[in-house]
C-alpha cells in the first residue's frame, strides 16, 4: 500500500523540480507590458510617418554590431531603387559578396519588421531611435533575453538620402 504512495510522491516531486523558475516578478512583467505598449505605439506612429513620405528611392549606410563575422557587420550602403536593392561595402566600394547577410535589413520596411518582431517576442530590452522627420529607425538595440549572451543586435542606420 505504501509503495504506490511513495512512487506517486516521487513522481510529483520530480515534476515539481523540473518546472522552470520564474525569471521575472509580476511587477517586472507589468512594466514590460507597459513598455511593449509604448514601443508598439512609437513603432506604429513612425511607420505611418514613413509611409506618408511615399519615398521609394533611397539609400542609407547600415552597420550591424552583432557578434558575427566581420563581413556581416558592414558598414554597407544599402540603396533601394524601384523596389530593387543593391548593397555596397563602404570599405571597398564594391558590391558585397554575401548580400544574404543583410536580407532582413535591406529596406526601411524590413527594419520596421525587425522592431515589430522584437515587440511580438517581448524582448527583454528594446531601445529604438527614429528620424523625427521621416520616421525610419536610426538605431535599433534589442536584447531578446537577459540570460543569454551574444544574442543581442545593435543596428545603426545613418546618412539617409532620398534619391531620384
Amino acid at each position: 500500500m505504501r509503495l504506490p504512495i511513495i512512487i506517486s510522491a516521487t513522481l510529483l516531486l520530480s515534476v515539481g523540480l523540473n518546472l522552470p523558475v520564474m525569471s521575472q516578478s509580476t511587477v517586472e512583467i507589468a512594466q514590460n507590458l507597459k513598455a511593449n505598449n509604448l514601443d508598439l505605439r512609437r513603432l506604429n506612429f513612425n511607420r505611418r510617418l514613413w509611409d506618408e513620405q511615399k519615398i521609394s528611392n533611397y539609400r542609407y549606410t547600415f552597420s550591424n554590431g552583432c557578434f558575427c563575422i566581420a563581413e556581416a557587420r558592414g558598414p554597407v550602403i544599402i540603396e533601394v531603387r524601384n523596389g530593387k536593392t543593391t548593397i555596397t561595402s563602404v570599405a571597398t566600394g564594391q558590391p558585397v559578396e554575401n548580400p544574404e547577410f543583410f536580407e532582413k535589413y535591406n529596406t526601411i520596411p524590413k527594419l520596421f519588421n525587425v522592431i515589430q518582431d522584437a515587440i511580438n517576442r517581448q524582448a527583454y530590452s528594446l531601445n529604438i531611435d527614429y528620424s523625427p522627420r521621416f520616421g525610419y529607425p536610426t538605431q535599433i538595440n534589442i536584447d531578446y533575453n537577459s540570460q543569454i549572451a551574444d544574442e543581442e543586435i545593435y543596428l545603426t542606420i545613418e546618412n539617409f538620402q532620398e534619391i531620384q
